[in-house]
């Protein structure tokens, strides 16, 4: 055809509905080589009423042509990465570990409890369980937000039950996260001073004579109440067959004492079930 019309080049192509994308194929065919210079293939979403605009994409595609990015965005069909359980990782699991504190809260968990102290270790332990929901999955990356609920300081005799929820991400193929968010623990608090020497009294202990500035500390003779605080997490995780271990490291910076924690824990990944 090409020849009978002494054309240089010739055009052609398809227009095909493959399930919910029309995929546009164009050929450019070089007449005086019979062979084909240049091919196309683009798939578009379903939206035939736009076939002329995606014909004008294939065809500035095919020549080299500078194309509208706008309109690319809105008719090209971006496939989804693939993900499977090696490239998306679900980290739901026991967690254990270890949290120490410093600072002034070190020191009143350290005291007798005739002083209001919890006669404790400023190291205590920690048992919980975290559970993740993935909002964004892209290959390589994961956005989710995480919920993890613990108990500390068993091995002392004193239960302290916390929540945390962080907002991260996770590279899956080197295991590393960053997370970051509000913590709650359940406290017992009371008011009362410090004296000259640096020993707690309790507020209603104070002499008359003396007026010493009053504050909130942690007491085991206190009223419970709701603690709230920051806490960031580094973690990585670590690979054996299906066998996932994270490994986390977090901080929960305050005034009265910085928290500072080491967390591992375990699963299995699954296949994912519909």
């Amino acid at each position: 055809m090409g020849k009978i019309l002494k054309a240089d080049k010739m055009l052609t192509g398809s227009a095909e509905k493959f399930g919910d994308k029309i995929v546009l194929i164009l050929r450019l065919i070089d007449v005086k080589t019979e062979s084909i210079e240049k091919t196309s293939v683009v798939e578009y979403l379903d939206q035939q009423d736009e076939i002329q605009y995606m014909v004008q994409i294939s065809i500035q595609k095919l020549l080299d042509l500078e194309t509208d990015d706008n309109m690319v965005d809105l008719l090209v069909n971006y496939e989804r990465p693939i993900t499977s359980p090696k490239t998306k990782v679900k980290l739901n699991g026991p967690r254990m570990g270890a949290t120490s504190t410093f600072g002034p809260a070190a020191a009143r968990l350290q005291a007798p409890k005739d002083e209001g102290g919890y006669n404790a270790y400023p190291v205590t332990s920690m048992f919980g369980y975290q559970y993740e929901v993935q909002y964004l999955s892209s290959g390589e990356f994961q956005a989710l937000v995480e919920f993890v609920g613990a108990i500390n300081g068993l091995e002392s005799g004193t239960v302290v039950p916390s929540l945390s929820f962080l907002n991260g991400f996770r590279f899956n193929s080197s295991g590393w996260e960053l997370g970051i968010g509000p913590t709650f623990r359940i406290t017992q608090r009371a008011k009362g001073y410090y004296d000259n020497q640096g020993k707690w009294h309790l507020a209603s202990d104070m002499p008359e004579n003396e007026d010493y500035p009053i504050q909130n500390e942690l007491d085991s003779r206190g009223h419970i109440e709701l603690s709230t605080g920051l806490i960031i997490a580094l973690g990585k995780t670590f690979h054996s067959g299906y066998l996932n271990v994270p490994v986390n490291l977090y901080v929960s910076p305050r005034k009265e004492g910085t928290v500072v924690g080491l967390s591992f824990g375990f699963n299995v990944a699954k296949k994912p079930v519909k």
